[in-house]
């Protein structure tokens, strides 16, 4: 009896210490609930935090509002259905099955997620297979040369415009050359019954900065409505601002004209005259973690290791770096930026990501090597073609500041000097809108932006909350006057 006695002790303080244990086991968060899929699981636990505001301090309010948010954008950007994917990619392999997409899957060149228990691809994902997967991207350029359907008409000359641009930069001794002017028309149309009639919509377009030796001559031709405000030229991200009554049943329309010069830029660097910089100096902010996005974690720490080895020389290092990139990270259309906790860890993990991603994770890998970065994007130009861009700027000392875009990548050609080009040089083809990412407006926008991070297209709102991506479209038209 005592024995019995002494047992059933022994599996109650068992029974306790198990209770104690799975109580003070950490709760996941709603990051991971909502990356594992479980919407209406997050949706209603955020929703009890959000009926007691008064206990929440602003910014975690903050913070759980944009999750709700978060969630129906991803929702967005995952409609595309299995038979959606199986209707496209039949068009080049008529045998396809589930079991192929399943392989895909795996490899992670057909992106989805399971959203309360559904599979929901990316809207995207059928196209991109055919960039992620080598043997199908090989299969459709072959059917699509048989068929007519490759593209038609004559490539932009790049590499002859940069060759020339490197050739003018180094006999005139200045890195700025090949101006050209450019006329852009941009507007914003919001579609009928998204706004109340006559209740006021505020609109903000991304403007041109004057960037002495790169951007330059400015001039506002028209706007409509014709009051606005432009911001600061020191803005970092710089908008023209409009608001007018919304039109209710009919559209409301906004658009800005200015004409700009673009200079093409060349930095002649030699490896063996860059030093490190101090680290402790005005670069400091350009050597940190900024997160969400630049963040030194052990995955990217270890990427590092990998990839530059013993490398001591600065530029020797972003070298090794902006090559991996160009190498292991191929280009693929990618879902709302809003929609990330940490896009280079979506990068490194997939290996596949878009200009701003692939800028991105290049940055935060130069900055984990005391090599300072800095954003930068626009819209990019190859006649007749045209394309929201991004790239960013690198510091190497002594040199200062010279423009990169890793996603231009290295050139196809024997010239190693021509190769490296994009690494300390920029075409004369751009227009940059940013200088920098998720900065604040002039004026101030009160509602969640529908693009976090970047600026190229707009962003619209009124007072019942803001206008995402699907309630309005924008339109950009573009002429070289010289």
């Amino acid at each position: 009896m005592v024995k019995q006695t002494m047992m059933t002790t022994e599996w109650l303080l068992l029974v306790i210490v198990l209770i104690g244990i799975f109580s003070c086991a950490k709760k996941p968060s709603y990051q991971e609930i909502i990356m594992d899929g479980h919407f209406e699981e997050a949706r209603r636990l955020i929703r009890q935090e959000l009926a007691l505001p008064e206990k929440l301090s602003p910014e975690y309010l903050k913070q759980l509002q944009f999750e709700l948010e978060r969630m129906d954008r991803i929702e967005k950007d995952f409609t595309l259905s299995e038979t959606g994917v199986i209707d496209y990619v039949k068009k080049y392999l008529p045998e396809v099955t589930v079991e192929d997409l399943h392989r895909w899957e795996a490899e992670l060149s057909l992106e989805y997620m399971i959203i309360n228990g559904e599979k929901r691809y990316f809207n995207n994902a059928h196209y991109n297979l055919f960039r992620l997967n080598p043997e199908l991207k090989r299969l459709k350029k072959k059917l699509d040369a048989e068929r007519g359907d490759a593209k038609p008409g004559k490539e932009f000359p790049l590499d002859e415009h940069i060759a020339a641009v490197m050739e003018e930069a180094k006999a005139s001794g200045s890195y700025c050359v090949k101006p050209v002017r450019i006329r852009v028309k941009q507007s914003i149309v919001v579609e009928e019954n998204m706004v109340p009639e006559g209740k006021l919509i505020r609109c903000w377009i991304p403007f041109p900065r004057e960037i002495e030796n790169r951007q330059t001559d400015i001039r506002l031709l028209s706007t409509s409505p014709r009051k606005y405000i432009l911001a600061d030229n020191h803005r970092l991200q710089r908008t023209i601002y409009f608001q007018q009554p919304s039109m209710g049943e009919k559209k409301t329309e906004f658009s800005v004209e200015y004409v700009y010069t673009a200079q093409g830029i060349y930095v002649p660097v030699d490896p063996e005259k860059v030093v490190p910089v101090d680290k402790t100096g005005e670069l400091r902010e350009y050597l940190s973690e900024r997160p969400p996005h630049i963040v030194f974690s052990r995955d990217l720490r270890e990427l590092s290791r990998a990839i530059v080895g013993d490398e001591k020389n600065p530029y020797r290092i972003a070298q090794k770096l902006y090559a991996w990139v160009d190498t292991n990270i191929t280009w693929a259309s990618a879902r709302e930026y809003s929609t990330f906790y940490n896009i280079p860890e979506y990068v490194i993990k997939t290996r596949h990501g878009d200009c701003g991603m692939q800028t991105l994770t290049f940055m935060t890998l130069c900055r984990m090597n005391g090599i300072p970065t800095k954003w930068q994007s626009g819209w990019e130009f190859q006649p007749p073609d045209d394309s929201m861009h991004d790239w960013g700027e690198i510091y190497f000392e002594p040199y200062g500041w010279v423009t990169m875009d890793v996603t231009y990548g290295l050139r196809d050609t024997d010239d190693e000097e021509l190769k490296w080009f994009y690494l300390s040089g920029m075409d004369s083809y751009r227009l940059i809108f940013n200088d920098d990412y998720s900065q604040s407006f002039e004026p101030e926008k009160q509602h969640f932006r529908s693009e976090t991070i970047d600026s190229q297209r707009g962003e619209v709102e009124w007072d019942g909350g803001n206008l995402y991506f699907d309630q309005w479209r924008w339109k950009f038209e573009w002429e070289i006057l010289e």
